[in-house]
């Protein structure tokens, strides 16, 4: 819903331009004029041609525009090109301290990320104070942030401890609802420690607190493997008795086909069917990305655990590793993404050391030595599940991960399920990477583009849009975007970063 002040600008400009048209009143100057475009809303709904008028950062106007009735501080003529809302990214990585400008989100479309996911958000105490600073130190993109799971449980004093007391349960909680006060919602990450010793009981109480906020549960599943992917989501969709739940990177490992897709889509479906607000993203590739550790058995994640199971019991640890990376198509498909294993696969690096690839996961690297690239996920399953309409699009990207996610996820749809493959309509795409994303998220100014919305936008022509990362160099930014503006200002304008960082720290 647009604020009061917005709605009271609007009115008065159209007001303004009205009498100007009859000679009566100068019209308010407004920031920027959009002419000439095509208009694709986010809504699905078919583009059609109108100028879009921004002034204070919303969107006031979308329709014909006299030219000169209209003075600007800055007018684009978008002829030949699409004008959409900016894109949000619902599932995203990065620390704004580290890299302020996110330009690898901005240079493929992307105006709105999300931070805290997975279970882990900063280790601190006031989330209102860091969100403070983020916002005092300038962020090139809007930030939407969740709190972790994870963090909370450290911060409960829980750490490992699968039968938490009912006084760290609801120390949990509180805090929990705490930090509910400047986030959407709560991020799990249930396959990762501490968050994986948690239980039925205490994921209940927490679903209760998020729900009661009206927020949203992001959860990274305990297990994406295809055998126990539907154990998983039962345990999510349980908690979507209490609040709204969201699968993260939706997907299936060493799962095949569209036919098994749409037995997972069922699924959610069904719950849906049932009174469960249960939404789902994902993103077009068939790699994953995530710590090496991810390998390893729960008992020997952490370094301490690790330590004393390579001591005691080394063989069956290597045991577990050979047969989970066969399981996950073998060595040549982890691909590392570390220094100094960067680039190579698992096979690779086992050559090179003359040692079995279970050896090197134990003597060479450990859990916590690597982060990696996983082919273990089938095209056609993953196709159908980014294509169906309930399906978010999502980069689950950082501006340093060693994964083309991070800057071609956004570009890639339109570049290859848009116009190479047509298995999308433009429409239809957006509508996934814009008004989508904010309704899962709870996001109520922003993601379409109508009068009174917040200004975030993007210039393109599709049929020159491009991913240009790759597995090998996933860092290179994504082309086609000319322009990309946040909050009215331009951000980004062909291939350059504006000076200024526009973005802002969104609120609940």
């Amino acid at each position: 819903m647009t604020d009061k002040r917005t709605r009271v600008l609007a009115a008065a400009w159209l007001l303004a331009l009205a009498g100007a048209a009859f000679g009566q009143l100068e019209p308010t100057p407004v920031e920027l004029v959009i002419v000439n475009g095509l208009i694709v809303d986010g809504s699905g709904g078919e583009p059609y041609p109108a100028d879009v008028v921004v002034g204070d950062g919303r969107i006031l106007f979308i329709g014909k525009v006299a030219a000169d009735l209209v003075p600007c501080d800055r007018r684009i003529d978008a002829a030949g090109r699409v004008v959409a809302p900016g894109f949000i990214d619902p599932h995203s990585h990065g620390d704004p301290f580290e890299t302020p400008a996110f330009e690898n989100f901005l240079a493929m479309g992307a105006t709105t990320i999300t931070l805290g996911q997975d279970g882990s958000s900063p280790a601190v105490e006031d989330l209102h104070a860091w969100l403070a600073a983020v916002d005092d130190g300038g962020i090139g993109t809007n930030l939407a942030m969740f709190v972790g799971h994870g963090t909370l449980r450290e911060q409960a004093g829980i750490g490992l401890d699968p039968s938490p007391t009912r006084a760290q349960l609801q120390s949990l909680q509180q805090r929990l609802d705490r930090a509910l006060d400047v986030t959407f919602g709560l991020s799990t990450g249930l396959e990762y420690n501490p968050g994986l010793n948690a239980g039925l009981v205490e994921l209940d109480s927490l679903a209760r607190t998020v729900g009661a906020r009206g927020r949203v549960i992001m959860s990274h599943l305990r297990n994406e493997d295809d055998d126990q992917l539907e154990a998983a989501l039962d345990e999510l969709i349980r908690q979507g008795k209490h609040a709204r739940v969201h699968v993260a990177h939706l997907k299936s490992v060493y799962g095949r086909g569209a036919d098994r897709a749409d037995e997972i889509l069922a699924m959610l479906a069904a719950a849906r069917s049932q009174g469960v607000a249960i939404s789902a993203d994902s993103y077009p590739y068939t790699a994953s990305y995530t710590g090496i550790a991810l390998l390893f058995p729960t008992w020997a994640k952490t370094p301490e655990q690790f330590a004393a199971a390579r001591r005691t019991r080394y063989d069956e640890l290597a045991d577990y590793l050979r047969q989970r990376v066969l399981g996950r198509n073998g060595p040549q498909a982890t691909l590392l993404g570390t220094e100094p294993y960067t680039g190579k696969t698992l096979a690779d690096l086992a050559a090179e050391l003359g040692k079995p690839f279970e050896r090197v996961l134990i003597d060479d690297i450990g859990p916590q030595g690597a982060s990696a690239a996983y082919f273990v996920m089938d095209d056609a399953l993953q196709e159908r599940l980014l294509m169906d309409p309930m399906v978010a699009v999502c980069s689950d990207g950082s501006p340093t991960g060693f994964h083309p996610r991070g800057h071609g996820t956004f570009a890639r749809v339109i570049e290859e399920y848009v116009v190479d493959r047509q298995l999308l309509s433009l429409a239809e795409a957006v509508r996934k990477m814009t008004a989508l994303p904010a309704a899962h998220l709870g996001i109520s100014d922003r993601g379409s583009l109508a009068v009174g919305l917040a200004a975030d936008l993007v210039v393109f022509d599709p049929a020159r849009v491009r991913a240009t990362a790759t597995y090998t160099n996933p860092l290179q930014l994504a082309e086609g975007f000319d322009i990309v503006i946040v909050n009215g200002r331009i951000a980004r304008r062909d291939g350059v970063l504006a000076p200024a960082l526009n973005g802002r720290v969104l609120r609940p």
